[in-house]
Order: C-alpha cells, then sequence, then structure tokens
C-alpha cells in the first residue's frame, strides 16, 4: 500500500497553451496518446517489444490511458494522484515483476509515456505561454515523483514475496535431501530439476580476522563474510545449489558432473551392516559411504569443487576445511553425515584449510571407529584435558605444517606463547610434535581423541 505524497497548491487559473486547458487536450486525445506511448514503449524499450500483441493492446494500454488521466487530473487541480490511483499504480507494478519485467523498465516506461504527452500538448506552446510550461513541467516532476514511489513499493514487495517463496521451497527441498524425504515433489515445488548426483559438502569456517579486530562488531563482520560465501557459491553453481551456511559453516549441495556410472552396486565388506537407504557401502560412526564417492566420481569435477572452496575462501576472508562426498539425491542423507564426519577427522588430526575425501582421511577415518586401539591412542592426550588452549595449539601446529609463526597468526598470539605450549605439550604427554617418530602418534592419536 502507498502513502500519499503531500498535496501542492491548486494552480490560481487552468494551465492553457493557446487558450485551451492542457488537461482537457490530454483527455481529447487519450486514446490516441495511448497507442503512441505503447509504440514508443516496443522501440524504445526492448523488453515491451517482446511481449504478446493481446497485452500490448490489453492490459499495458489500459494502463497508459489510466497514467494519462491521471497526469490530466494532476495539471487541472495541482494535486498530486489521489490514493486510489496510487493504488492501481502500485497493482500494475506487482503484475509486472510477476511477469519477469525488469523495475528499470517499468519505471522507464512511465517516464517515457509522461514526457511523450507533455511534448504532445506543448507542441503548439508560444512565447506567451512561457508561464504555463513552466507550471506544467514543475506539475510533471511531482507526479513522477509519486508514481515512481508507488511503482517501487509495489514491484518490491512483490518480488521480495516470490523470492521468500522461492527461498521457501529450495529449503523445504534441502531438508527432503537431508532428511531422505520426497525430494522429487519438493523439487517440483521449487522449480528445480535434481541433478544426477550432489557433492555434499560439509564446511567449517573459522573467524575473519575483523571479527577479532578491537572496535569492529563482530557480528556485523561474520555477517559480511556470510554474505560473500553464499554469494560465490550461487555465482559458481549458477544459483543452483543448496545451502545452509551460518558464519561458521554448514552444509551445501553443489550439483556435481555426470558420471559415466554412477548405478554400479558395491557389494557390503564382510561384516557391513546392510543399507536400507538405498546408500551402500561400509558403515562406521553411524555414516554411510556411498558407493558413487570413490568409483564415479571424476577427480577433474573434485578439482573444480576445491576451486570453488578456494573462491569462497577468498572471497570472504576467512579459511574454510571442508569435506565432499558424492551421492544421488536419494543418497543424500547419508553423504552429508558422512561428510560431516570426514571433516571433523581432517580437523582433529590437525589437517589445514581445505577441501578433503574419504580417500584423503582414510587412516585416520579409521582410527575413530570404535576399537581397543583408538581408545589407547585417545589415552595419550589424556594428560591434556581441560587444556583446550594446549590442544587448539597442538592441531593448529600440524594444520601449519609445523609453522610456529604461521599457527601464532592464525591463533592470533605471539609465537613465544606457540613455544610455550608446545613445550607444556611435550612435557605432559611425553610426545614431541616437532620430533619426527612423535608426529605420526600425534597425529593418530589427535584423530582417536576427537571421536
Amino acid at each position: 500500500m502507498t502513502t500519499q505524497p503531500a498535496a501542492v497548491q491548486r494552480p490560481a487559473a487552468p494551465i492553457t497553451i493557446g487558450g485551451t486547458p492542457l488537461d482537457k487536450r490530454l483527455v481529447t486525445a487519450v486514446h490516441e496518446l495511448a497507442a503512441r506511448v505503447v509504440t514508443r514503449l516496443t522501440e524504445r524499450i526492448p523488453v515491451y517489444a517482446s511481449l504478446p500483441a493481446e497485452q500490448l493492446r490489453g492490459d499495458i494500454t489500459a494502463v497508459v490511458v489510466r497514467a494519462i488521466r491521471s497526469f490530466a487530473q494532476v495539471l487541472r487541480t495541482g494535486q498530486p494522484p489521489t490514493a486510489a490511483q496510487l493504488e492501481l499504480t502500485h497493482r500494475s507494478a506487482a503484475r509486472r515483476a510477476q511477469e519477469h519485467i525488469p523495475l528499470d523498465a517499468v519505471v522507464g516506461a512511465y517516464f517515457l509515456g509522461a514526457y511523450e504527452c507533455l511534448d504532445e500538448v506543448l507542441a503548439e506552446a508560444g512565447p506567451e505561454d512561457l508561464a504555463d510550461v513552466l507550471a506544467a513541467q514543475k506539475l510533471l516532476l511531482r507526479y513522477l515523483d509519486a508514481v515512481t514511489a508507488s511503482v517501487f513499493a509495489g514491484y518490491i514487495a512483490e518480488s521480495q514475496a516470490a523470492l521468500g517463496e522461492r527461498q521457501s521451497a529450495r529449503q523445504a527441498l534441502l531438508s527432503a535431501l537431508l532428511d531422505g524425504g520426497a525430494a522429487r515433489q519438493a523439487a517440483e515445488r521449487a522449480g528445480m530439476r535434481l541433478p544426477e548426483r550432489y557433492w555434499v559438502v560439509s564446511v567449517a569456517a573459522a573467524p575473519h580476522p575483523d571479527e577479532h579486530t578491537p572496535g569492529v562488531d563482530p557480528g556485523i563482520a561474520a555477517g559480511r563474510k556470510l554474505r560473500r560465501m553464499r554469494a560465490e557459491l550461487d555465482r559458481w553453481a549458477h544459483g543452483e545449489a543448496l545451502s545452509a551456511l551460518s558464519p561458521d559453516g554448514g552444509v551445501a549441495l553443489v550439483p556435481a558432473a555426470p558420471a559415466h556410472d554412477t548405478t554400479r552396486d558395491t557389494a557390503p565388506a564382510p561384516g557391513a551392516t546392510p543399507d536400507t537407504t538405498g546408500v551402500h557401502g561400509l558403515t562406521g560412526a553411524g555414516c554411510h559411504v556411498p558407493a558413487a564417492d570413490s568409483a564415479a566420481d571424476s577427480a577433474a569435477d573434485f578439482d573444480r569443487l576445491a576451486g570453488l572452496l578456494r573462491d569462497m575462501a577468498r572471497a570472504c576472508g576467512a579459511e574454510l576445511t571442508a569435506a565432499a562426498v558424492a551421492a544421488p539425491p536419494q543418497d543424500v542423507a547419508g553423504a552429508a553425515r558422512l561428510a560431516a564426519r570426514i571433516r571433523q577427522v581432517a580437523e582433529s588430526c590437525g589437517r589445514g584449510p581445505g577441501l578433503y575425501r574419504l580417500d584423503d582421511v582414510l587412516l585416520e577415518y579409521q582410527l575413530t571407529l570404535p576399537s581397543p586401539a583408538r581408545d589407547r591412542l585417545a589415552s595419550l592426550l589424556r594428560p591434556l584435558e581441560g587444556r583446550a588452549d594446549l590442544l587448539e595449539t597442538l592441531r593448529t601446529f600440524l594444520a601449519c605444517g609445523l609453522d610456529r609463526r604461521r599457527t601464532a597468526e592464525r591463533l592470533h598470539i605471539h609465537p613465544n606463547t606457540v613455544d610455550y605450549r608446545l613445550r607444556r605439550t611435550s612435557a605432559l604427554t611425553g610426545l614431541n610434535a616437532a620430533h619426527g617418530p612423535d608426529l605420526p602418534r600425534l597425529q593418530a592419536a589427535l584423530a582417536a581423541y576427537g571421536a
């Protein structure tokens, strides 16, 4: 709904050209002028030329006629358009939004039509009509000010409503995929086609440096980071990706390139739990390994996905650690659990930022599965319980390739503090991260400890 602009003072006398009031000139020639304006629209604003002839002769012409009569009333009364007239303009703009006519074209049509009409009725003006010409132009500007405000309000309200509906439908599709629900029906409601496979990506986002900068609102910095992550994902995937992201990370479903063979079944390994969800493979820690992941994935497609993650990290200015599993739509739920587990394993054992698959952490993943060996390995780090600073420093030191300065930068502490914490870790555990033989045991212990 639009509000009526403040009234202007009524002219002391009718605005005339050659003795004839301008409003009467417009009303008398309204249909001829409307036809001329519609012709100009198709000549000068390309999108109108693509509309069906029936729509141009019908709805568009009716809008132009209504606008001319409204402007004639403004010339006659000196008052802005009435609330009822502006409401009709509001509704018309909403229809144009539904028809996906660009906003600049809709606003431009009103300007083009108004100037076309004014040029027509002022064509016979002489020097003696200068005051009336100036008065008419001033009222034209007031008219356009009121009308364009109504157009913007109607168009944007409809666009936001449509966007909200599309986003709700897309989120419903994402939920259906992650819950193992009726994804095909949800995709139809969202106006999307399900791909042959998705890359199911679990993402963890480190803080942006601004989130730790004194005087900077960390919430604003985190929100900016999130917007840039989403924008880069949408740009890269051409709007076909589905995501539930927060400033700390989340999950994204990115359509994968079609595989040559995604229909092969992989026989379960001896002792594997039967899979009733359509996801075949080994089961461990509640996660299913889709058969499509290692056999049918394209290495080049995974490399492109890794490039997306680098682009997202560069765009948002924060380090991203992620894991990806390829799966057909019906197996997304299991793939999401597996991807989250792979990412957690990569983080726990001190891997740096980047994109990982199960093949990248096979040993570490296996070490997280329940066994006496896992418990024994985890016990190596029991002396660090309650010392989150030491564990975080150890993981970060390994993720940074044993580089103390990079570790200090990432943790926002002094390099000497890194050295102190590593010495304390060594004293408590008897394992030295900088000592070659101890390194594999520490990495394995971190994986087991984080299980």
